[in-house]
């Protein structure tokens, strides 16, 4: 079975921006997980009134957003390999994710490159598997 190499690049790009969460959610706010980690993790973050609370939901919502898109990514790797394809609806909710990010958080986000490989899904969705070279 032949696949499209932009069907392949982008369960790639998500994968890619999945780790980068996961780096960024740890690294920008190191003392946030340790302070979570203080007070014991179970509601560790509900706490609107402390000093680092908005640290620790930023780090927070880095990490499960890196899980998401992890999983979106895996699964879309899954279905090029499985069926030759990227399903569109992995460009749909990339940009349905991208374009409130871009909107709300303009002009410095980082759904900029979650956006852009959206619209690469989307393209690369529409675009038959490459000829088989034999």
């Amino acid at each position: 079975m032949t696949v499209h190499p932009l069907a392949r690049w982008v369960p790639r790009l998500i994968i890619g921006i999945a780790l980068l969460h996961f780096v960024y959610g740890l690294v920008a706010q190191p003392h946030a997980w340790g302070a979570i980690a203080r007070d014991g993790v179970l509601r560790s973050v509900v706490d609107t009134g402390a000093r680092d609370h908005f640290l620790r939901e930023f780090s927070v919502w880095w990490m499960i957003s890196g899980v998401a898109l992890l999983a979106m990514g895996t699964l879309a790797r899954h279905a090029v390999r499985t069926t030759g394809r990227l399903p569109a609806q992995v460009g749909w909710y990339l940009v349905a994710v991208g374009i409130p990010l871009c909107v709300l958080y303009f002009p410095v986000t980082g759904g900029w490159p979650v956006l852009a490989v959206g619209v690469l899904g989307l393209v690369a969705a529409r675009r038959p598997a490459a000829p088989d070279p034999s």
